[in-house]
C-alpha cells in the first residue's frame, strides 16, 4: 500500500513559517533538525492526530521553487487544502489571531472552504464537507 508520508510547502522564511503553522494554526512540531550552513529542516503535522503524515517548510528561494511560489499565489492559487471540522469557525478564530483571510467561509458545492494568507508566501484552503441536506 502506497500512502502519503510528507508533503512540502516551499516558504520565505522557515522560522517564521514554524512559528505560524504551530503557534498560529496550531500544528505540532514532529522534526525540527539543524542542518550545514544554517539551513534546518522542520516539519509540523496535526496536532494528536495522523502521526504518519508530515508537512515539510521547504525554502521557497531558488529558480524553481520562488517563481513557482509565487505564480501561485498572484494567480489566488491555494498551495495546500488542510481539512478542518468547522470552516466557520476557525476562521473566526484566525482572524481573532490576526490571520489574514483572501476569501471567507464560502459553500462550493459539497464542501465549505475558506482561502488565507499563511504570512510566508503562499494562500492555503481550509475545508470542511458541509452538512447534508
Amino acid at each position: 500500500m502506497i500512502r502519503v508520508a510528507m508533503t512540502g510547502v516551499y516558504v520565505d522564511d522557515v522560522a517564521k513559517a514554524h512559528a505560524f503553522y504551530t503557534d498560529v494554526l496550531g500544528f505540532e512540531t514532529r522534526h525540527h533538525v539543524d542542518m550545514v550552513a544554517g539551513q534546518v529542516f522542520v516539519t509540523v503535522g496535526a496536532a494528536g492526530a495522523q502521526p504518519d503524515v508530515e508537512l515539510l517548510l521547504e525554502p521557497g528561494e531558488g529558480p524553481i521553487a520562488e517563481p513557482y511560489r509565487k505564480a501561485l499565489y498572484e494567480a489566488g492559487i491555494p498551495c495546500i487544502v488542510f481539512g478542518v471540522d468547522d470552516v466557520r469557525a476557525e476562521h473566526e478564530r484566525l482572524v481573532g489571531l490576526g490571520v489574514r483571510f483572501t476569501q471567507g467561509p464560502e459553500a462550493q458545492g459539497p464542501v465549505i472552504t475558506a482561502v488565507l494568507d499563511d504570512t510566508v508566501g503562499n494562500l492555503v484552503q481550509l475545508m470542511q464537507d458541509a452538512p447534508a441536506g
